[in-house]
Formats: C-alpha cells, sequence, structure tokens
C-alpha cells in the first residue's frame, strides 16, 4: 500500500508548503506522489469546501459542520482506493499519499474547539475514513497569534485575495477558539507519539523541511520501504 502522511496544525502554520516541499523531495528521490486535501481532494469534496470555508456561512451549526466534513472524507478515501490508478497511485511501497489536514484536525477543531464529544467525532472519523490511519502525521506547531498573523496576512497579497477571502471563516474565529484547537493537536501529539510527530513551524522554511525529511525517512524504516 502506498505510505499515507498528514499534515496538521493551526491556521498559518505553514503546512501546505511543506507538503508541497516533501512531494517534491519525495519525487527527486523517484517516488509516485499523489498531493490531496481536506476539505476537498475530490470534486464533491470542492464542493463542500466552498460551504465549510465560506465566511458568509457563519450561522452553520457545529453538528452540520462536522458531518460535512465527514462527508468530505468519506468520499475522499472512496476515491483514493477506487480510483487510485487514475491518480498515479498504484498501491505498491514505492509511492505516497500526501493530505494536508486529516482525522486530527476534526479532532482538535470540531472537538476541541466547538466541544463536541471527541469520541463521537472519533466514531464518525472510523466510519468515514474507514478505519484509515496516516502512518505519519506531521504537527507543525506554533503559537496562535502568530499563525493567525500569517494566514490573515495572506489576503493582503492581491494575487491570491479573493481565493483566501472565499475561505476565511476559520480564520475569523475568536483567539480562545484557535487555543482550543492547538491544545487538541498538542493533546493528539501527546497520545499518539509514534504517529504523530511535532516540528517548530516557527523556525525556517528550510529547516522545517529538513527537520520533515529527517522525520520521514526515520520512519520509513519502520514502515518497511
Amino acid at each position: 500500500m502506498p505510505k499515507f502522511i498528514t499534515f496538521e496544525g493551526i491556521e498559518g502554520c505553514g503546512k501546505t508548503t511543506q507538503l508541497k516541499l516533501l512531494a517534491n523531495h519525495l519525487r527527486e528521490k523517484g517516488y509516485s506522489v499523489y498531493e490531496t486535501r481536506e476539505p476537498g481532494g475530490t470534486l464533491i469534496g470542492d464542493q463542500i469546501r466552498k460551504i465549510l470555508l465560506n465566511p458568509e456561512n457563519k450561522n452553520i451549526c457545529s453538528i452540520a459542520e462536522l458531518f460535512l466534513y465527514e462527508a468530505c472524507r468519506a468520499q475522499l478515501i472512496k476515491e483514493l482506493r477506487v480510483g487510485s490508478r487514475e491518480s498515479g497511485v498504484r498501491g505498491n511501497d514505492k509511492e505516497f499519499i500526501l493530505c494536508d489536514r486529516f482525522i486530527d484536525s476534526t479532532i482538535a477543531y470540531q472537538g476541541y474547539g466547538r466541544g463536541i464529544d471527541t469520541e463521537i467525532i472519533e466514531g464518525l472519523n472510523m466510519i468515514a475514513s474507514n478505519d484509515i490511519k496516516p502512518d505519519i502525521t506531521i504537527l507543525l506547531d506554533m503559537d496562535v497569534k502568530t499563525g493567525l498573523a500569517r494566514a490573515r496576512g495572506r489576503n493582503i497579497n492581491v494575487n491570491v485575495l479573493q481565493s483566501n477571502l472565499s475561505e476565511s471563516r476559520f480564520e475569523e474565529e475568536t483567539l480562545d477558539f484557535h487555543e482550543k484547537v492547538r491544545e487538541g493537536f498538542l493533546k493528539i501529539a501527546s497520545e499518539e507519539p509514534d504517529r504523530v510527530k511535532v516540528v517548530d513551524a516557527t523556525k525556517g522554511i528550510e529547516k522545517i523541511q529538513k527537520e520533515i525529511i529527517r522525520i520521514v525517512e526515520m520512519e520509513q524504516k519502520k514502515i518497511a520501504v
């Protein structure tokens, strides 16, 4: 099976950048890499993404939000498995799937952030993901104020302004909400240290990249390249 690596963290932590850097590195090493994301990653998922991240949808209730994420995940998992040949992931040990957010984000955001019972979320995660868990999860950690400043600062770039503003619903949440989300991520990491690797996201991009490559190379030995 392809090795499954997920990237997690608060808003503005740089996970999307690091995912792409790792993908490029692995391709240079001769691996096949499939990049995807949550919410999104499929035609249906991208439509759900527009609902979930649009700041105009402020009145969406927490339970509806949770089920939309799970629906998006179920579709992604189905298409990754059924359509893997089309995606370039053929199903052998020389290939990787890299995902920008996955089940841990749901625990952190909808569980710790929104206050939904995490046991309920874990059960729904298991159903939607077909009980698939990542081989490695990279958690890019930084203080909330810095992360939010980065995330909101992206909107200053006129080249990406429209896209960012249409997906800024979570960036507009309170500082307290994001502190709870960060707490959730760190709690998950403390409970599953073999899977979740915490990386200091305040370092420079190149230093973070080297640390992630080191982690992946070490973990590859454990999951048999």
